[in-house]
């Protein structure tokens, strides 16, 4: 059975879910476990579309091989010739999904299924839907830290009081595909968010209680040189719309 991607027809299924997977073949099956086990409380149609990013292990062939024991989902692989990184993987996806709205689902297995339906489930009461959440176990406090000042930082530049940009928010596909973000790293989420609000989209935040933080290997830790700089791009591509905002204003 091959698992290529359908051709794109507007708004056929409910929900596309994409999974960007960096070397994750020990969790990508738990992950697609997952995913499975919250539609099958949800009443909507959907689409799950692995993107193997560059992975040198066996993440492709167990995406394949979950596929292939369970065809009643439709499950698409696709492969990048190399390693493209989790902003690139996001957008492209959108261009190849079918659902009306988009989610990007970390191929780590972090989100139990509780999570994914206490989101899902307010699908259609808003352009965005953003999940937030107080405490995340196994989460340093220097990480914790870190993401209370970057949220900060965020809001103070674009002029909103979004209590978390990181949690992974559903969008409509077709405002991925119009306004897809710029930026190469965990920055992506923020520009997003923040570019549909000066577009006057509506959104609502949804609190996530359960959620687990997986520590990873240094060199594939959120902590470095390149999020850093998504992170300054960012801010500074805030910085400047606002400014240009307030100029067109008057």
């Amino acid at each position: 059975m091959t698992h290529n991607e359908p051709l794109p027809v507007p708004d056929s299924l409910d929900l596309t879910i994409v999974i960007p997977c960096l070397n994750e073949e020990k969790h990508i099956e738990g992950t697609l476990e997952t995913v499975k086990s919250a539609m099958a409380e949800l009443p909507y149609s959907y689409e799950v579309l692995v993107v193997d990013d560059g992975s040198t292990d066996r993440t492709g062939e167990v995406v394949s091989r979950y596929a292939d024991a369970h065809p009643e989902i439709s499950i698409y692989l696709h492969k990048n010739t190399r390693n493209l990184g989790l902003t690139r993987s996001y957008v492209d996806g959108a261009f190849r999904g079918r659902g009306k709205y988009y989610r990007l689902v970390c191929g780590d297995d972090v989100e139990p299924k509780e999570t994914l339906i206490a989101i899902f489930q307010h699908l259609g009461k808003a352009d965005i839907i953003i999940p937030y959440h107080e405490v995340v176990p196994g989460k340093s406090a220097l990480r914790l830290g870190i993401s209370r000042i970057y949220t900060g930082l965020v809001n103070r530049f674009s002029g909103y009081k979004i209590k978390y940009y990181n949690g992974l928010a559903v969008h409509y596909r077709y405002n991925v595909m119009r306004w897809g973000p710029y930026s190469f790293g965990f920055g992506f989420q923020a520009e997003l968010i923040t570019r549909l609000l000066d577009e006057g989209a509506t959104f609502i935040q949804i609190p996530v209680a359960v959620t687990v933080h997986r520590v990873k290997e240094r060199r594939d830790s959120a902590l470095n040189l390149k999020n850093f700089l998504s992170v300054g791009h960012t801010l500074l591509e805030l910085l400047i719309r606002r400014v240009r905002k307030h100029a067109f204003r008057r």
